[in-house]
């Protein structure tokens, strides 16, 4: 009897297995095609940035009462 049920046991793991790999075979089937990453765009105006950066932090310093 025990034989009975591991091969029960095997088979319905074995089947449990082959379903979740035709379903991932189907899934990948009907997957949309996957499109190519693109290239990172031009670099900003790292100066303006850097400007910009340095005039929130003055007007931030300016709120809390830096300066005395």
């Amino acid at each position: 009897m025990d034989k009975k049920k591991m091969a029960a046991a095997m088979a319905a793991v074995y089947m449990y297995i082959r379903t979740g790999e035709e379903a991932a075979a189907a899934a990948q089937a009907n997957a949309e095609p996957v499109a190519p990453p693109k290239p990172p765009g031009p670099m900003g105006n790292v100066w303006g940035l850097s400007g910009r950066q340095a005039i929130m932090n003055a007007s931030t310093m300016m709120q809390l009462r830096m300066f005395k």
